[in-house]
């Protein structure tokens, strides 16, 4: 069951000034987020993921298309209507966004106050998400008193309160340093499996996405210019923009400059092994190295894991007798796929420095 489904949604801003030129932020995208699902949208400054965020609840009109939410198509409902549907939308930001005049528990309670919730109701439905996230002993503290990571928290408690179906996260890790935003991720993931909430993360860090999406959607001047399972954008991504966030968390293969230092430092057969599916282990591929009289050594690159996938690229300087080495390779190539590594150009330093 779709609970978010978008359908060629045009976002178009008028002119900054008189004779300019009118800025289309987002530019007929379509997409759908299931159920339960984590789905990441990740796209560079400009790429026009946060706009998109925005027209899901309506905080931004649409310029054309159609968004519907929970079934409920809200590009063309009353501003009283949007707001019995945002009830059924959570959304944190990158900057917390809390109240500092109110304390952690009154920051929780703004918006089931807002909802007529009564008193008693509120006080238990803030004890038991003060609870979830961790924080029942900061709540008569304010905002000014707390981590990042902990303003974060009260924010996702705070979106959590009217017990939404959907929680929207526009950057909400950007402004944490990495440990924190492993907890941070750790979090939204049990808001995910132990409250069944459907996650619309916007980002622009890899790792956030690999942690904990199950879809990923690349924006790029405003369009969907790839999206796919997790583990298959990370491991196949086929557009130049998905490409260069790929290669921001995974080693690739070396490039020219990299080849000419390996070359100074390897003088065997230098070989890219590329694992792309769990079907074939790394212990396999090494053991037939070994079988066939070869040695070798890890000179570049990694493995990622993803969705409980490896994927990767591994160069290998490989030693040995010519034929043994031949050999080994056509076994090799048997279970993975196999790149030589090329000779470098005679000025890779000189043109990289450039």
């Amino acid at each position: 069951m779709a609970l978010i489904e978008i359908e060629g949604v045009t976002k178009t801003y008028p002119p900054a000034r008189r004779g300019g030129q009118p800025v289309t932020a987002v530019d007929d995208v379509s997409l759908t987020v299931e159920k339960g699902e984590i789905v990441g949208v990740v796209g560079y400054s400009g790429a026009g993921k946060s706009t998109l965020v925005r027209l899901v609840n309506a905080l931004e009109p649409a310029t054309s298309g159609t968004i519907r939410v929970d079934g409920v198509e809200v590009t063309s409902l009353s501003e009283r209507r949007l707001q019995k549907v945002r009830l059924g939308i959570g959304m944190i930001f990158q900057q917390f966004n809390l109240f500092h005049s109110r304390t952690v528990y009154g920051n929780v309670a703004y918006p089931l106050t807002v909802a007529g919730v009564p008193r008693a109701e509120q006080h238990r439905r803030i004890e038991e998400l003060l609870s979830f996230v961790g924080l029942s002993e900061k709540a008569h503290q304010y905002s000014e008193q707390l981590s990042g990571g902990q303003k974060q928290r009260v924010a996702i408690a705070r979106a959590l309160a009217t017990d939404p179906a959907i929680l929207l996260a526009d950057e909400a890790t950007s402004a944490l340093d990495p440990e924190t935003t492993a907890d941070v991720v750790a979090l939204l993931r049990r808001v995910n499996e132990e409250l069944g909430v459907t996650i619309l993360v916007i980002t622009h860090e890899m790792e956030v996405v690999k942690s904990i999406a199950d879809r990923v959607v690349v924006m790029e001047q405003g369009r969907v210019v790839e999206a796919g399972s997790a583990f298959d954008v990370f491991a196949r991504p086929s557009h130049p923009a998905t490409q260069r966030f790929v290669r921001t968390l995974v080693d690739d293969v070396p490039d020219a400059r990299a080849v000419a230092h390996l070359r100074a430092r390897h003088t065997g057969r230098l070989v890219t092994l590329s694992f792309r599916d769990d079907a074939v282990s790394q212990s396999q591929v090494f053991a037939e190295l070994v079988r066939q009289g070869v040695e070798f050594e890890l000179i570049f690159g990694g493995i990622e894991d993803v969705q409980g996938r490896a994927f990767g690229h591994l160069t290998l300087e490989l030693r040995g007798d010519d034929e043994a080495v031949e050999a080994a390779l056509r076994e090799v190539r048997e279970l993975v796929p196999v790149t030589d590594v090329p000779e470098p150009p005679a000025d890779a330093d000189e043109r990289e420095a450039v």
